[in-house]
C-alpha cells in the first residue's frame, strides 16, 4: 500500500511538473506571467505619412489583444517632435513598447529613455541616430536621394516628396490608386526634422527590434543595415517597400509582438 501511495504520489508530482511547464511556455508565449497586462504599444509614423498609415497594424495588434496608441508626429524637427511624443508617453501608464518607421525611429530613440517603463524599441525601416548625429547625415549615406519639393514657410522650409515619383520612392509594392492617394496626403516635414542632432540613444539600454526592408527606396537597405547593426537590434529582413506597415502589415505586426514578449 505504500508502495502504491508513493507512486501515486511520484505520479501526481509528474503531473504538477507538467502543467507548471506548460503554464510556463504559455506565459513566455503571451508576454510574461499568466494573466498580465499586455503593454501598450506607441505607433510613431515618419515624415510624408500620418497616423493612418499603421490602420493595418492597429487592426491586427487589437485582435491579438494589446493596447494600441498611434500618435500623430508633428515633422517640426527632432528636438520638438521628441518633446512633444516624451510629453505624450508621460501619459501612457505601464510597460510601453514604442514603434519608430523612418524619421519615427529617431524620435523613438530620443524619446525612449525619457519615461518609465519602455520595454522595447521597434524600428520599421527607421532611422537609428547616434548622439550628436542628425538625419541628414545619415540620408546622405543611402543610395538613392529621394525626389524632394521644398516649399519655404514662415520661419523656415518644409520638404515633400514629388508626388509624380512617390510610389517609386516610398511605396512600390502597394497599389497604384492606394500610393496616388499617399502621395497625394502626404504630410510634409520640417528640415529641421534632418538637420536636429539626435540627444540620447534609447537603444544602449533598452532592447530594440528591427525590420529591414530590401526593396526600400527611401532608406537604402545598405543603411539600415548598418544603422541596425549598429544600434545592436534584433534584424528581420522582408522584401517590401518603404510603406511596410502598409504593404507587409503581418510581417510588422509579428516582429511588434516578439518585442513585446
Amino acid at each position: 500500500m505504500r508502495f502504491r501511495i508513493s507512486r501515486l504520489a511520484a505520479g501526481g508530482v509528474a503531473v504538477l511538473a507538467l502543467l507548471a511547464g506548460t503554464v510556463s511556455a504559455t506565459a513566455s508565449a503571451t508576454g510574461g506571467s499568466p494573466g498580465a497586462p499586455k503593454p501598450t504599444v506607441v505607433l510613431v509614423h515618419g515624415a510624408w505619412a500620418d497616423s493612418s498609415s499603421w490602420n493595418p497594424v492597429i487592426e491586427r495588434l487589437r485582435r491579438d489583444g494589446y493596447p494600441v496608441r498611434a500618435i500623430a508626429d508633428p515633422l517640426q524637427g527632432l528636438t520638438s517632435d521628441t518633446a512633444y511624443v516624451t510629453s505624450y508617453l508621460a501619459t501612457i501608464g505601464g510597460p510601453k513598447v514604442l514603434v519608430g518607421h523612418s524619421y519615427g525611429g529617431a524620435v523613438i530613440t530620443n524619446a525612449a529613455t525619457a519615461v518609465p517603463d519602455v520595454k522595447a524599441l521597434v524600428y520599421v525601416a527607421g532611422f537609428i541616430p547616434v548622439q550628436g548625429e542628425t538625419i541628414g547625415d545619415l540620408a546622405a549615406k543611402s543610395a538613392t536621394p529621394l525626389p524632394l519639393i521644398t516649399t519655404p514657410v514662415p520661419g523656415g522650409a518644409e520638404v515633400t516628396i514629388d508626388p509624380a515619383q512617390f510610389r517609386t520612392a516610398f511605396a512600390g509594392d502597394l497599389d497604384p490608386t492606394l500610393a496616388a492617394d499617399l502621395a497625394t496626403t502626404q504630410r510634409p516635414a520640417n528640415t529641421r526634422a534632418v538637420t536636429d542632432p539626435s540627444a540620447t540613444e534609447g537603444f544602449r539600454t533598452i532592447p530594440s527590434w528591427a525590420l529591414l526592408t530590401r526593396q526600400d527606396r527611401a532608406i537604402s537597405p545598405d543603411l539600415q543595415r548598418f544603422m541596425d547593426a549598429r544600434a545592436g537590434a534584433r534584424i528581420t529582413e522582408v522584401d517590401a517597400s518603404h510603406a511596410v506597415m502598409l504593404s507587409r502589415p503581418d510581417v510588422v505586426t509579428r516582429l511588434v509582438e516578439q518585442a513585446a514578449r
